[in-house]
């Protein structure tokens, strides 16, 4: 369950790098009847998505040298600095030094060492999204990788991250283990990773990927409109034993997302 009060290595804030914020505004508006507000004086047109009033995630024209379309998952620490040069020493990458965000915080974009983006927030005044785990809203975290020991044990060490390792579903091969925050119960549980071979990620030329799983009033509307406003489905929908019923979507610039109406 992904909660707004967060803890530490919590997921905590989500957003899209798009070649044409203008675009992707529309497109999830659409979708995800997200509302948008630009920030302030901020670069790159970079605002806020909101579901009802409260904010969900961000967006904002991409930048980064070979970088595709993507979300970014960014996960609560207490301090940007160390997390950053404590991933760096676990064989990760900092894509971008720690820096302010006016007094709402601050930041830092890294790797983890088999290639997976995403971000860390220190919060000021903004602690993070105001709405998750609700229809419209980000209820999962996922990530897909090369070697599920190697990932499990670098957010282990850099969050203490715990993982329970369970069956896929079916006749599904491998296991999928499900992540929890350092000192959360079974209702911190946040997301899940799981090893894939890299001719699979086709996404990302083959290197490990974090996605967002977002909750929808109805998986097959959703899949509609999705493929009505420009985008595309990767697989689905269908029901996920235990989980609910899913799909695998992609905007219209490629970057991917998951909609989940979840079992009952």
């Amino acid at each position: 369950m992904i909660t707004t009060d967060f803890i530490h290595g919590s997921p905590c804030w989500m957003d899209l790098g798009a070649p044409d914020v203008e675009n992707a505004v529309g497109f999830y508006g659409a979708v995800m009847g997200w509302t948008f507000e630009p920030y302030e004086g901020a670069a790159n047109g970079y605002g806020a998505f909101s579901k009802d009033g409260r904010t969900v995630g961000g967006v904002g024209e991409l930048t980064e040298d070979g970088a595709r379309s993507a979300w970014t998952l960014y996960f609560n620490t207490p301090d940007a600095e160390a997390t950053a040069a404590a991933a760096r020493q676990l064989g990760g990458t900092v894509r971008a030094a720690p820096a302010d965000a006016a007094e709402m915080g601050r930041l830092a974009q890294l790797s983890d060492p088999q290639g997976g983006r995403f971000a860390v927030w220190q919060p000021g005044k903004d602690q993070g999204f105001e709405l998750a785990d609700v229809p419209g809203s980000l209820c999962w975290t996922e990530l897909y990788t090369t070697d599920a020991a190697g990932a499990k044990a670098f957010y282990g060490e850099l969050f203490g991250w715990t993982g329970t390792d369970i069956p896929m579903p079916g006749d599904e091969p491998g296991t999928y283990s499900i992540l929890t925050p350092a000192g959360g119960d079974d209702n911190r549980m946040h997301g899940g990773l799981m090893e894939l071979p890299p001719e699979v990620l086709s996404l990302t030329g083959g290197t490990a990927y974090w996605h967002p799983v977002f909750t929808v009033d109805d998986t097959d509307e959703t899949v509609a409109r999705v493929t009505a406003n420009g985008g595309s489905i990767q697989m689905g929908p269908e029901n996920g034993p235990g989980v609910g019923r899913l799909a695998v979507c992609l905007d219209p610039d490629g970057a991917d997302f998951v909609v989940l109406k979840p079992e009952a």
